[in-house]
């Protein structure tokens, strides 16, 4: 890819792990980046160190990486605006950032996840707030952020509303040990990244209660079936659910204890209660959130999704990890096509 269209500066808004990993990669790549913290003696603090000293320490910023709690300084630093926090503040950034955008702006984010009682997709939030003359994409795929931090080689997927945008991402990300490739299929790499997320609950909540290796291939592969049902059924494309931000991410998070959502299935799966699995760990858990509104957009579209629908059930009805394996194996005999 030509370095033409890299853009020089991009500000990163979320520094947790994710948010840093990203930011570390594209100033690696030799772009001037602002990573922004809500919480300003964070910001002190990661100044002062060099480092996130909370989610990513010992990895050192490189000199062109700095931090600010200023949504000011943010969009006076760049037009690329890279949005890495939960799903549930998204809405709430776009607001702030609203009255300051300009048509230079454009925002893409690696949040994945659903907005929590409306179901709606992240793009569906941007449009609501900003209007559909606002480019915009978004980034995704089997990609731990310790790795991507380390500088382990790694690929994803950058789509966008405009495949020069979709280009001008890649570009920024692509260099050293990571490869990025284009898409314009923003629904099904948002798809991908959010239902994944619930069915690696699923598997973790199989491995916690000791089923083995048969039944979690038994969850990623009818999980992928899941995936496909809905995405196809809204528009997305069925190379899109094959590709790094469907089997890919849905693969890495059901198979490594990396993924947060697979340590909280383990978790449920031993015993432990929602809450306490989900603060010991520490940081967001997007399938735990987003297995509601996967539900919602599985019922929209007439879709059956037992898997999602039964994480659904762990997390928010009490029901029983235990039942709801027997609940899954328990349903009626049907082709597998």
């Amino acid at each position: 890819m030509s370095n033409a269209v890299r853009p020089k500066r991009v500000a990163v808004y979320g520094a947790g792990s994710w948010g840093t990993a990203l930011a570390l990669q594209l100033a690696r790549n030799g772009i001037d980046v602002l990573l922004w913290d809500f919480n300003p003696e964070h910001v002190e603090t990661y100044e002062k160190a060099r480092e996130n000293t909370h989610y990513l320490p010992g990895i050192p910023f490189p000199d062109n990486l700095h931090c600010t709690a200023s949504i000011d300084k943010m969009l006076k630093h760049a037009d690329e605006q890279l949005i890495v926090i939960p799903s549930h503040g998204f809405r709430s950034l776009l607001q702030q950032l609203q009255p300051h955008l300009t048509s230079s702006h454009s925002i893409f984010w690696a949040t994945k996840g659903l907005e929590v009682g409306t179901g709606k997709l992240l793009h569906e939030i941007l449009i609501d707030e900003l209007g559909d003359n606002v480019p915009y994409g978004l980034v995704s795929g089997p990609t731990f952020a310790l790795e991507v931090a380390n500088g382990l080689p790694s690929a994803m997927t950058a789509a966008a509303s405009t495949p020069e945008l979709a280009q001008k991402i890649a570009n920024a990300f692509q260099g050293g040990n990571y490869r990025v490739y284009t898409s314009d299929d923003v629904l099904g790499v948002e798809l991908g990244g959010a239902i994944k997320n619930v069915l690696a609950i699923a598997a973790g909540i199989s491995d916690g209660l000791g089923f083995g290796a048969n039944a979690r291939a038994a969850i990623i592969t009818r999980g992928l079936a899941e995936i496909m049902r809905l995405a196809e059924s809204l528009g997305a494309k069925h190379e899109t659910i094959m590709g790094l931000s469907g089997v890919g991410d849905l693969v890495l998070t059901c198979t490594d204890n990396q993924s947060r959502n697979r340590r909280l299935g383990l978790a449920l799966g031993k015993g432990q209660e929602v809450n306490a699995a989900i603060e010991e760990i520490g940081q967001a858990v997007e399938g735990a959130k987003s297995s509601h509104c996967i539900g919602l957009l599985a019922e929209r579209a007439g879709v059956e999704m037992p898997i999602c629908e039964h994480v659904n059930k762990v997390i928010y009805e009490g029901l029983e990890p235990k039942q709801a394996v027997k609940a899954l194996l328990g349903r009626q005999l049907k082709a597998e096509f």
